[in-house]
């Protein structure tokens, strides 16, 4: 019996704090799955300085019970650029919407203190756009002793099966995403049963350390193509120094930006600090590759902002000349627009709290059992 489609819409505003990836899709939340739009809206500059600023603040739990005040006034501004996102794509796709996914801007996270904390309020939202609202996706799966994420993997899935019978790539299959954080996810097989089929975890950052030496070091947000590095030269002693010097011991916890500095680079040229830290971004995300690739002959599809920095993604096939069993490749070669699959696994992930299906499972996230996340909200 063919189960009913639904028609949602997915929020994204990712670490890298620059704007909201929106998009529209169609699916029954288990295999089906199409396309229908795709938008970004950038943030102004004040509501960007703003979200920077405040994140930057928030350090510890006292931190949020400190900067309350400024939290809620803030959240307010970015439900309202939310919903006025949400309006203006509407204004492109006039047929119904079921359900919105509102992941909002993540401020802090803590697994281990069980905190998780997104500005986006959904009540707000429904209200303003008069449409159901599922939010708040990462807090059911920390209370259950999950990381809270990666979040993304069971939709990773469903592109996974849509390649291999497209495009005869044969699994296993893996997806590498590199926005703030850099994140991996393996697919065994087509098979169903996720417990055993999935495995996805955070390898290190993405584009957080290369985008925080840029904002400090000049008046630029990020290293647009990888220019700035490719200018540069690379430290090699302070290189060294840091891959010494930073380990990660397992691939267990989830990461926030704020696990990392670039304080190793200070002193450095604006071009060859980015050059530096853009080689040790590389170098980490090429150990992470490799520890999930033991044994397997992987091809990884790289989505996410990081892979149009050009120079990353050189020095990373350079880091992984030598494995032969690692094949790199693009998701935008499969008809999958790079930019957009995280906007489009929330509304996916908004599908499946609605209906009561698991979102993350112990071997994605490393929740005790299997944890249907989001809170639904109905407001108008």
């Amino acid at each position: 019996m063919k189960k009913k489609l639904y028609t949602a819409i997915g929020l994204m505003s990712g670490t890298s704090m620059d704007g909201i990836d929106l998009s529209i899709i169609s699916s029954d939340g288990y295999d089906e799955f199409s396309n229908i739009l795709d938008d970004y809206y950038k943030y102004d500059k004040n509501l960007q300085d703003q979200l920077v600023r405040l994140r930057d603040l928030v350090v510890t739990k006292s931190d949020l019970l400190q900067n309350s005040e400024k939290l809620r006034e803030l959240e307010r501004n970015l439900t309202l650029f939310h919903a006025d996102a949400v309006n203006q794509s509407l204004k492109k796709y006039r047929n119904h919407i079921d359900l919105i996914g509102f992941h909002g801007q993540t401020i802090f996270h803590n697994p281990q203190e069980k905190i998780t904390n997104q500005l986006g309020d959904g009540k707000l939202l429904s209200q303003i756009v008069k449409k159901k609202v599922i939010y708040d996706f990462r807090q059911a799966d920390i209370q259950n002793n999950g990381q809270g994420a990666p979040l993304t993997p069971i939709f990773h899935y469903v592109l996974s099966k849509k390649i291999n019978q497209n495009f005869s790539i044969k699994f296993p299959i893996a997806f590498l995403n590199i926005g703030g954080i850099a994140n991996i996810t393996k697919i065994n097989n087509d098979s169903d049963n996720f417990q055993n089929n999935l495995s996805a975890f955070d390898i290190g950052p993405g584009n957080c350390l290369i985008d925080e030496w840029v904002r400090k070091n000049s008046n630029k947000k990020f290293d647009e193509n990888g220019e700035l590095a490719k200018n540069g030269k690379v430290d090699q002693l302070i290189l060294n120094q840091v891959i010494d010097n930073f380990k990660l011991n397992s691939y267990s916890q989830s990461l926030d930006v704020k696990n990392f500095d670039v304080s190793f680079a200070r002193g450095l040229s604006l071009e060859d600090g980015c050059a530096t830290i853009t080689v040790f971004t590389a170098y980490l995300i090429a150990e992470g590759l490799k520890h999930i690739s033991k044994k397997n002959i992987i091809t990884f599809l790289i989505c996410g902002g990081g892979r149009k920095n050009i120079y990353l993604i050189d020095c990373l096939k350079n880091y992984l000349s030598n494995e032969k069993n690692i094949t790199l490749k693009f998701t935008d070669n499969y008809n999958l627009n790079g930019d957009y699959i995280e906007s489009q696994a929330f509304a996916f992930l908004a599908i499946r709290s609605f209906l009561n299906l698991p979102i993350s499972f112990s071997t994605t996230t490393g929740c005790k059992e299997f944890t249907v996340g989001g809170k639904l909200v109905k407001n108008f």
